[in-house]
């Protein structure tokens, strides 16, 4: 039984679909990461494991058992991005507190394949309103390298606020990186919903 009123649940908009972790993800998830290596490495955080070893078939049995407990004891909402049915990525809501703060962190990765089609801020948009709506938080935040160009583009398109700039502040691709805060209140949407900043929410090709 989960902890918060935030998890598990499914959003959706337009061709864009975040639900739980399964345990039948795992084949896509690790074809994915494996085939992603090169795109997604540069922004992970360090291991003594091999790109590989992580991020095998059956490294992916441990990991969900660890978002599940995550999930159940609400310190994370963990989600499956989907596009158009297909497992494209994941998008974890972490450090969630509640009580005076009510805050979380959100972070993220996609498939190369379908970067630039608008579904990480759709998925993060689609997030947004949740935690605010269904969690009842008050700040979230999304921390992102300064050479992260991509990233960066997500949270442009959101209109999230610069708060503040990290230095050294996560253990990277095998060294400490500096990180840009981006973060919004729920005061910031006034009433509306983050998914109406969007121009639109992406469909199928």
């Amino acid at each position: 039984m989960s902890s918060h009123p935030g998890w598990p649940a499914q959003l959706s908009a337009g061709a864009v679909l975040l639900r739980g972790p399964r345990l039948r993800d795992g084949r896509t998830w690790s074809e994915i990461r494996l085939r992603n290596e090169m795109w997604l490495l540069q922004w992970e955080p360090s291991s003594p494991h091999s790109w590989v070893e992580r991020n095998s078939v059956t490294a992916w049995p441990p990991l969900l058992s660890a978002l599940r407990k995550a999930g159940r004891t609400g310190t994370m909402l963990p989600f499956m991005i989907l596009y158009g049915g297909r497992l494209v990525g994941q998008m974890n809501v972490s450090n969630v507190v509640h009580g005076v703060l009510r805050s979380c962190t959100v972070g993220y990765w996609v498939d190369r394949d379908v970067a630039g089609r608008g579904v990480v801020p759709t998925a993060l948009a689609l997030v947004i309103d949740h935690c605010f709506a269904q969690v009842g938080l008050h700040r979230i935040e999304v921390d992102i390298r300064p050479e992260n160009t991509a990233s960066l583009r997500v949270v442009e398109k959101l209109g999230l606020r610069r708060e503040g700039y990290y230095e050294r502040y996560l253990d990277i691709d095998g060294a400490w990186r500096d990180h840009v805060a981006f973060a919004v209140t729920v005061e910031e949407l006034q009433g509306r919903t983050m998914l109406s900043r969007l121009p639109g929410v992406p469909q199928l090709p």
